[in-house]
């Protein structure tokens, strides 16, 4: 059957093989121009134009990925807030320190079992979801066993206490502070690598529109807060050197004062001297607690500039799932293995169990207002 062409278009004349290549490059590109299927201008005035909305596109874009760059720094720099709260207030004692960690611990596995597992075994099946999730575990345990252990004591520190109870005392303050220092860089890690979905829910909400955007923003910057407190907490307490300078050791600096500068007032200016040192020894162990729960927050446009730049033209969905999964695995590996023992050897082993289950349960309100503020069609 013999086409006709439309009615009040004028009929298309027969072109050479260049000129309809050309024609038919300009055709496929008049979704993006604006113009009609058939056009009579010249290709070359296509192309302008054509390039002139491209221009306007790619900073479109650039607009969108600043946009959710902004968003993500409100909602990951969040963790400094609760890093906050821990700076300005009193270091707790080892049991407060353990019922914490149990919580943490709760936060954590309820962001592995109830959020990167369930959305990749939702998204890529039960099987495979599985065998991502599992395969996380075994790789980081494989891992674990060549990691140092920290929280092992040498023999001779145990041969220490032994023979000084003080001294014995003092190992066992440093053993302490060696476990905790692991548990909190432990947790900032797992929340880091929990950031990165996150930073990429942002960036879809405002591709989406500004308003899902600030919304999405705003609901993760409410739940990174207790995030970051349980980053900086074991941070600060591990830390913490304010006690080192006995007696002794004053009397050993002003020594070495006298004698180096020959000063008569050397006492005055030794004390002045303590003084100064643990001032700005406390002041480095909070900026450390600070520091490091800030540094978690920033996976957070980290994820935007991955999946606004590498993501869709690297990884499928179906891989993308997976790896979250894997990483909801490392995390519950990290959890069961190093947290949970922490939180029992200082609350007790029902008061920490306690704490799991409130940090769960917390986490899981946290992520269902979090997931009502999406729309329909995406997830974190």
């Amino acid at each position: 059957m013999k086409e006709t062409a439309p009615t009040g278009t004028r009929p298309v004349p027969s072109l050479g093989p260049a000129k309809s290549r050309a024609k038919m490059l300009c055709c496929s590109s008049c979704h993006l121009c604006g113009m009609n299927h058939f056009s009579s201008l010249h290709p070359q005035v296509i192309c302008s134009k054509l390039q002139l909305n491209e221009k306007k596109h790619l900073f479109s874009m650039d607009s969108q990925v600043m946009v959710a760059l902004a968003l993500s720094l409100v909602g990951g720099l969040s963790t400094s807030i609760g890093a906050l709260f821990v700076i300005l207030f009193q270091a707790p004692n080892l049991k407060m320190l353990g019922l914490l960690q149990g919580f943490a611990a709760g936060l954590m596995l309820s962001i592995s079992f109830f959020d990167l597992a369930h959305n990749a075994i939702n998204s890529i099946g039960f099987l495979k979801g599985n065998l991502w999730f599992f395969g996380g575990v075994v790789f980081f345990g494989i891992i674990a066993n060549f990691i140092p252990e920290p929280t092992l004591a040498s023999s001779s520190d145990v041969k220490s206490k032994k023979k000084n109870g003080d001294q014995g005392g003092k190992d066992t303050i440093k053993k302490h502070r060696r476990q905790v220092l692991y548990s909190g860089i432990i947790t900032a890690i797992g929340i880091s690598l929990h950031n990165f979905p996150e930073g990429m829910a942002v960036f879809l909400g405002s591709i989406k529109g500004l308003r899902v955007g600030l919304n999405l923003a705003l609901a993760i910057a409410l739940h990174n807060i207790p995030e970051g407190v349980a980053v900086a907490l074991p941070i600060y307490f591990a830390t913490q050197r304010v006690e080192w300078l006995s007696n002794e050791r004053r009397a050993t600096v002003l020594l070495y004062v006298s004698q180096a500068f020959k000063i008569r007032s050397a006492a005055f200016i030794g004390v002045e001297l303590v003084a100064t040192m643990v001032d700005f020894l406390a002041r480095f162990s909070k900026w450390q607690a600070f520091k490091l729960a800030t540094v978690s927050g920033f996976a957070e446009p980290l994820g935007v500039v991955l999946v606004a730049y590498l993501f869709p033209s690297s990884l499928s969905p179906e891989i993308l799932e997976g790896l979250l999964a894997s990483v909801g695995g490392v995390m519950a590996f990290l959890t069961l293995h190093e947290m949970l023992p922490l939180a029992f050897d200082y609350a007790g082993q029902k008061q920490a169990v306690k704490a799991v289950f409130f940090g769960m349960a917390f986490m899981s309100a946290s992520l269902y207002f979090l997931e009502i503020s999406l729309p329909d069609e995406m997830s974190l």
